[in-house]
């Protein structure tokens, strides 16, 4: 999952780098995938300036003439073809997408449901099995062992650039061609930024020729979630496919209202994370088992099934010596696993603390499209103050963009509940019912583990006015990486008003990109002061206690959090006596989710 350019990506821990590792990131720092959370979010940033990040760099993608295919079968019987998009050229993540690949083979191919793999390598990573390094296409066959590919090699193919639409198009199109089926699944796996797409490659690398600034600032080639949509109609256009049964994005971070935006034209389901995965990936043998032993199953089935088996059926979970071997990998590389024995109860106990998957019916998706619409108009009638604190308390998710704004990748649903429950508006109301009801209707499965209690299974972007402001984190790329989303939401307009104070109207679904002077307006900012610390004597004996007291005033306090340590002249050094979150005199849940609220006062 996670996000593209070196370290940032899945480690053995984890999609994005995780497993209790703290990793530089794409923009400034991400926080550890079993950490972050509420307890990150921080105020409103001033208008005025930019979010501070750094940025990698790729080369030139690869361009492939298409092959073209006769119609696929008519659609109705019950022959299946499953493809995947494994993109492991990473040294992060190469090891864990190529037990990925292994753990498909312990069920392998039938005469209904054929399986097939495009999967590129990274050079100078993970060594096993024969340390090859080039993108291989396989018919994956049964075989038993984790560690050894024992499928039919059917295409050397090079090294190809994966990060480039061009060779998801012509994997798809080449896999549809050789193996006619009625029903169609695509599962693309590697690191996942939400909105932004992911889909990276060092090698050959490349430089995507799209103008939007994140693009530029990125300085590497990914598969911008506008260039998957262009992609997707390509495939459509070449293979005769009406839509895919199912589109699963084993990465990070993309159960996103956006993605499914984009995706629902070529698809009837979808299954995603909110959150960042873990290393392991999806339970591969465990779902294709489901649709090998029974391919009549409907797709909402083999969609909810992959939610259920989600790491606790993982194969390196529930097989001994592969549990083993990943405890192993993730110690050497610096994971929190640094022991060698564990049951597979207790590790899936620590590795679903974090997780969030879904499964999504896209058919229903415009319905959620409209009342969303709806509920983003009526908020321009309520206090912009109220919807920036539901911000800042909504579930929240990994942050792509650094610890030094809030996260803006926050839950859809949670959001909606807590502006009802701020505005305490009947008109809003009325409209986050219609949202609810219908975000029910797009759910087929959801699950989150207990440190994501507010999950309720779709996320969207609500930036603060720092990154709203910013080229690259902003307006100005989201209009373009997100345009399809754009061009039926009313959720760029909603932003336009919170942050330009651009009223907008029911219908207007032009995509509203607000020059950066028009960006006027921080609702969720306000001026923070802290008086100087009292102490209630200079020394203290053993047993005895002196009391540290302060005044903060100001509005828009989202938490208090203090550190207490004493300071030694002598070594130059501190003692870190304490550090905490300040309860507030009294503190609310919404869905589980804890926030304080504080005495107003003058």
């Amino acid at each position: 999952g996670g996000i593209p350019g070196g370290s940032l990506l899945r480690s053995s821990g984890g999609k994005m780098g995780c497993g209790g590792i703290l990793l530089v990131g794409l923009f400034v720092i991400l926080y550890v995938v079993f950490g972050g959370g509420l307890g990150d979010l921080q105020g409103e940033q001033p208008v005025t300036g930019p979010s501070d990040y750094e940025a990698p760099v790729i080369a030139a993608p690869s361009r492939t003439p298409w092959p073209t295919s006769d119609a696929p079968p008519s659609g109705d019987g019950d022959t299946w073809l499953v493809m995947v998009y494994q993109d492991a050229d990473d040294q992060a993540l190469e090891q864990d997408i190529f037990i990925d690949l292994n753990e498909m083979e312990r069920i392998g191919s039938t005469e209904n449901v054929q399986i097939v793999s495009q999967i590129d390598r990274f050079r100078g990573g993970f060594s096993g099995d024969g340390n090859w390094y080039s993108t291989r296409r396989y018919l994956v066959l049964y075989d038993d062992d984790l560690n050894t590919l024992g499928s039919e090699l059917v295409d050397e193919v090079g090294e190809v650039n994966m990060a480039d639409g061009d060779s998801l198009v012509d994997f798809v199109t080449w896999a549809v061609r050789e193996y006619p089926a009625d029903k169609h699944v695509l599962i693309m796996s590697d690191h996942g930024m939400g909105w932004p797409g992911g889909w990276s490659d060092p090698a050959p690398g490349g430089m995507d020729s799209g103008s939007a600034p994140i693009i530029r600032q990125l300085g590497h080639d990914s598969i911008f979630l506008s260039e998957l949509d262009d992609a997707l109609a390509q495939i459509q256009a070449n293979t005769g496919i009406d839509k895919f049964e199912l589109i699963g994005m084993d990465a990070c971070l993309m159960s996103q209202l956006e993605i499914y935006s984009a995706l629902q034209p070529y698809a009837r389901y979808a299954v995603a994370s909110e959150e960042t995965e873990p290393g392991l990936g999806w339970a591969y043998s465990a779902f294709l088992s489901l649709l090998v032993y029974d391919p009549s199953i409907e797709t909402a089935q083999l969609a909810t099934n992959i939610v259920d088996t989600y790491i606790d059926q993982d194969e390196r979970i529930v097989d001994d010596q592969a549990r083993n071997e990943f405890l192993q990998q993730n110690a050497s590389t610096g994971g929190f696993f640094g022991f060698s024995r564990v049951s597979a109860a207790q590790l899936v106990g620590q590795l679903e603390q974090n997780i969030t998957l879904t499964a999504v019916d896209l058919t229903a998706l415009p319905a959620l499209n409209e009342s969303f619409n709806a509920f983003s108009y009526a908020m321009q009638s309520i206090d912009q103050k109220t919807v920036a604190m539901a911000r800042s308390y909504a579930q929240s998710y990994t942050s792509i963009f650094g610890r030094n704004v809030p996260a803006s990748y926050i839950d859809l649903g949670h959001f909606v509940q807590l502006v009802v429950k701020y505005s305490k508006d009947s008109n809003i109301q009325r409209a986050a019912n219609l949202v609810l009801d219908d975000l029910d209707d797009v759910i087929v499965a959801e699950r989150h583990g207990k440190s994501k209690p507010g999950s309720t299974g779709i996320a969207i972007y609500f930036p603060n006015s720092s990154l709203y402001k910013n080229p690259a984190t902003g307006i100005q790329s989201y209009a373009q990486i997100a345009e399809r989303f754009t061009r039926v939401s009313l959720w760029d307009d909603f932003m336009g008003f919170h942050y330009a104070n651009r009223s907008f109207d029911s219908d207007a679904f032009e995509t509203v990109s607000p020059s950066t002077s028009s960006i006027t307006r921080a609702p969720g900012s306000a001026e923070i002061s802290i008086s100087g610390i009292n102490a209630s004597s200079r020394t203290v004996s053993p047993g005895d206690v002196i009391e540290l007291s302060t005044d903060i005033e100001g509005e828009n306090i989202g938490y208090v959090y203090f550190f207490t340590g004493l300071y030694d002249q002598d070594s130059n050094s501190i003692l870190v006596a304490d550090t905490d979150y300040l309860e507030s005199p009294d503190t609310q849940s919404l869905n589980g989710v804890y926030y304080p609220v504080w005495p107003d006062a003058d």
